[in-house]
């Protein structure tokens, strides 16, 4: 049953009628099938979480368009190494060959001089560059590189694709197909995968393979004891990374800074990038605590600049004090919901008109049809506040904005309340 090549590697697909996810991409009709089938596809970004398929696509693009195929690590190579691809890329072009891909797997681990490198083979159309990145582009890739590439934002895979991956597992398997292996629950291991196919190849590899020794069934105990005592299965690559980003966040959130300085300290002793650390703060202090108290947002962006000056060992006590506060914090996640909200109702009832008087009217035209002509200027009102219809007529009323149950916010709920009476009684 032993076999040298893990289980996910054996199963990753070999063209793209095997590809699995990223359906908003890759469907039929989707914008990069499309251009799959036109044979142009643009220098990309792919951004997303581990496991859900960027190398993989990478691979399949450079297979179905039958191009060359250059696969660089940003961890281990340097300008040098980058060069030499571009004067294979070169050579392969004054032989008449397409151009070729270069695939960059965690370019945000580029310096600025290497992804500087990149830019006259990108603008000159002498490589395609996919570059694949697990760190938001905007932060890790420079503006003159992104601007020259299409950004994919690929997704987790949904409960339904990774079940389908194990089903297809046991029966096109080299070594599980064929073997009785009965899967009672699957729970399990879709937890621990996290939407990560790599992550649950890995734990079925080692369930299914436990359970033909011991001759029992894939249950969710089962999986669960067998992780338990092997957890370097789930934590292949140095993913752990996510889970310990993941625990430090909610510990902030659950107001426990004990914790969360904990998991910070886990992280700086890893020698995780300051950065990534200050800017998941400061998305936490809008997300987990917002008007509750925006000092916290004016700390987390001190913070994400002054360890981008000073850098290590030093920003771990800036780090430290940030963190502390923000888990001592009062939370409220109300603006979130808010524009969670706000967007639901856009898409629901797309785009309505803005009613006339809050309209602009640069034009004589404009005024005759009455743009702006009952708008009422705040600042000529006692308080500087008048009541009018400030949202479209259809959304006259529409409550999105619910302020959090903390002092602060009580305190802005009975401001508006007070303007607004029934509008924003809540």
């Amino acid at each position: 049953m032993a076999n040298k090549i893990p289980l996910a590697e054996r199963m990753r697909p070999q063209s793209l009628s095997d590809y699995v996810g990223q359906k908003h991409i890759m469907g039929e009709g989707a914008v990069l099938r499309n251009a799959i089938a036109q044979s142009s596809i643009p220098s990309m970004i792919l951004w997303g979480p581990p496991g859900v398929g960027k190398t993989t696509l990478a691979l399949l693009l450079a297979k179905e368009l039958k191009r060359t195929f250059f696969n660089l690590s940003a961890i281990q190579a340097g300008v040098k190494q980058v060069r030499d691809v571009l004067t294979k890329a070169q050579e392969l072009k004054d032989f008449g060959q397409d151009q070729p891909i270069l695939f960059i797997d965690e370019i945000h681990r580029f310096s600025k001089s290497q992804q500087d490198s990149l830019l006259g083979a990108v603008e000159k159309g002498l490589v395609t560059l996919i570059g694949a990145t697990t760190e938001n582009p905007s932060f890790e890739v420079i503006s003159a590189l992104l601007s020259r590439c299409q950004v994919y934002v690929l997704e987790h895979l949904t409960k339904e694709e990774l079940i389908s991956l194990i089903r297809k597992t046991l029966k096109e398997d080299e070594v599980f197909k064929g073997v009785e292996i009965e899967v009672e629950e699957y729970e399990a291991m879709l937890r621990y995968s996290g939407g990560d196919a790599r992550k649950l190849l890995n734990v079925f590899e080692l369930a299914a393979t436990s359970a033909i020794q011991q001759k029992k069934k894939i249950t969710n105990a089962f999986v669960m004891t067998l992780v338990q005592q092997n957890p370097a299965v789930y934590d292949k690559t140095g993913e752990q990374h996510y889970d310990i980003i993941s625990a430090f966040i909610k510990s902030i959130r659950g107001s426990d800074p004990n914790a969360a300085v904990y998991w910070l300290a886990r992280m700086i002793e890893g020698g995780e990038n300051p950065s990534f650390i200050a800017r998941r703060l400061l998305i936490l202090a809008s997300e987990d605590i917002g008007n509750a108290n925006p000092n916290a947002l004016l700390l987390a962006n001190n913070c994400f600049q002054a360890v981008n000056v000073i850098g290590w060992p030093e920003s771990r006590i800036i780090l430290s004090q940030t963190v502390t506060y923000m888990a001592s914090s009062a939370k409220s996640n109300a603006s979130y919901e808010a524009i969670n909200k706000a967007q639901s109702v856009v898409r629901k009832t797309g785009d309505l008109p803005v009613p006339l008087h809050l309209r602009n009217a640069p034009t004589k035209l404009m005024k005759e049809l009455d743009y702006g002509k009952e708008y009422k200027y705040s600042h000529s009102y006692p308080d500087n506040f008048v009541e009018q219809e400030y949202m479209p007529d259809a959304l006259s009323n529409k409550k999105l904005y619910d302020p959090g149950l903390n002092p602060a916010e009580e305190k802005l709920r009975k401001q508006l309340k007070a303007k607004w009476k029934s509008k924003y009684g809540y």
